[in-house]
């Protein structure tokens, strides 16, 4: 059989990356398409792949705006081409789940998101705050307004959906009409294992640092707190949220609390930041989150956005605390309670097992298993 995998692009080793890498492992001489690939920026099970690019690769400055090439991505996609295949396994949260196959090829979409910029999260990353009134109103909204449009349009062509939470089948439901099943992400449980070190005082954020993860948020609730504050990623968002600490540090009078940015990270660094932290912020609303389940498999309780994905990841007062509102006042409240707690880090660690990454690949195997063997226009 003949598997052609497809993902939005590669330039480094988030959550999708991680499904990725768990389909190259069940398909290891399946063929890899890609809108942009950063070379060396994923694992090598990974770069070993064949890897097929689209034009936006040799595009002006692709190499830090590739994002800026979103209006082209729908004829990017129109690109691949997939005769001779059997299968087509894509894992989208933009517009590879757009791609077009031959009748005869089924088409799994592992879906992350529907493309959030188009469809929820439009004033996040093209606001009038952060591209201007004018540019916001009459540049971006017709550009995503027509990119939903698109995105809606081409939902037919995959032939069964599979979402990461239940939060975004329901968002599939929504913006799709279309049913999914879920299949949590996987986490590597044997990895990440609490060491029982003592912990400090301060918290850590985990994350891309891009509008729609609300690191301000976390900042400037643990200015509020006198909590200390470690942000481990990278992105577009770094000046401007490193001008933001250092105007709240200024602004805390007795009680300033230092936020440090630590960069990208992985491996044996980002455990250790795991279990040295007295808890870890999910500040903004996720699709799923697998740094919660990260978190906790170290024994390292959440402060979590009681919305989205945490919801099925975290356990209020077992695992974790939620706070409630998206202000600095509800998040700093929490990181005050999460004190009046003691959680249990072997229990914690139990409660990740159920996102294991042998869970994961088990439950991918069969689907796929399922979906081949299924008749000819089957609905999921």
């Amino acid at each position: 059989m003949k598997v052609a995998l497809v993902h939005d692009w590669l330039t480094g080793m988030r959550g999708g990356e991680k499904v990725l890498e768990v389909l190259c492992e069940l398909f290891p001489d399946a063929d890899l398409f890609t809108l942009f690939h950063r070379r060396g920026s994923v694992s090598p099970l990974i770069e070993r792949r064949r890897i097929t690019t689209s034009f936006v690769q040799q595009l002006p400055f692709a190499a830090q705006r590739y994002r800026h090439y979103l209006p082209l991505f729908p004829l990017a996609v129109r690109g691949f081409h997939f005769d001779g295949y059997d299968l087509v396994v894509s894992t989208s949260h933009c517009a590879v789940k757009s791609v077009r196959t031959p009748d005869h090829v089924r088409h799994i979409c592992y879906c992350h998101s529907p493309m959030r910029y188009a469809w929820d999260q439009f004033d996040a990353y093209f606001g009038p705050d952060r591209v201007g009134p004018i540019a916001s109103r009459f540049v971006y909204r017709p550009v995503m307004r027509a990119m939903a449009q698109w995105d809606a349009n081409t939902a037919d062509r995959v032939d069964r959906f599979v979402a990461n939470s239940a939060y975004v089948a329901g968002r599939i439901r929504r913006y799709y009409s279309r049913a999914a099943t879920v299949v949590f992400p996987p986490v590597d449980t044997r990895f990440f294992q609490p060491d029982f070190q003592a912990r400090g005082r301060h918290v850590l954020i985990v994350s891309a640092l891009v509008p729609y993860k609300r690191i301000e948020l976390a900042i400037d609730a643990c200015a509020l707190a006198g909590v200390p504050l470690r942000i481990a990623g990278d992105g577009p968002d770094r000046a401007r949220l490193e001008a933001r600490a250092s105007d709240r540090a200024g602004s805390t009078g007795a009680r300033p609390a230092a936020v440090t940015f630590l960069g990208p990270m992985s491996g044996d660094r980002l455990r250790d930041e795991y279990c040295r932290a007295r808890a870890v912020i999910l500040p903004g609303e996720e699709d799923f989150g697998i740094v919660p389940v990260e978190a906790q498999s170290c024994g390292t309780p959440m402060v979590a956005y009681a919305r989205g994905g945490a919801l099925e990841t975290v356990i209020d007062q077992e695992t974790g605390v939620f706070f409630d509102e998206p202000t600095a006042a509800s998040l700093a409240a929490a990181l005050v309670r999460i004190d009046g707690h003691r959680f249990d880090a072997a229990r914690l660690h139990a409660h990740a097992e159920c996102f294991s990454r042998e869970r994961h690949r088990d439950a991918m195997r069969q689907l796929i298993a399922d979906t081949l063997a299924a008749p000819e226009g089957t609905e999921w």
